[in-house]
């Protein structure tokens, strides 16, 4: 699975962005779809996790109620609403895709098998 994330930019605290990733190569609709997060000096962190029909998902404790992930298998394509934006909220942000029908929507790097290369978020102040 090839995966391209987009949407990333500049915004304001409060704001809101909706982060696009495009897959191609695979049957979409076979994988559960995750984002994780890489702010400037940390490790790569888990935000949430889609499963392959976007009947279920589940998010960080740090983004819950705020951060919404979404799918259009028709589009090949999820997507992360981010509201009210936080300047802790910078950091480049991936999309991840694993195998979506062993029960597991994944939350730790190893569990994705493809990753997109990433889109800059970057909250002002």
């Amino acid at each position: 699975v090839q995966l391209q994330a987009s949407g990333g930019g500049l915004v304001q605290t409060g704001g809101s962005l909706r982060l696009s990733c495009a897959a191609s190569g695979r049957t979409f609709s076979h994988y559960a779809m995750g984002w994780f997060r890489q702010a400037p000096g940390n490790d790569r962190e888990f935000v949430g996790a889609i499963s392959w029909s976007g009947g279920a998902a589940y998010y960080a404790d740090s983004v819950k109620g705020r951060f919404t992930i979404s799918r259009d298998n028709a589009k090949n394509t999820v997507y992360l609403q981010i509201n009210s934006l936080k300047p802790e909220d910078t950091a480049v942000y991936y999309c991840g895709a694993r195998w979506g029908f062993d029960g597991w929507l994944g939350n730790k790097l190893n569990e994705f098998a493809y990753w997109g290369q990433g889109t800059l978020v970057t909250v002002s102040s």
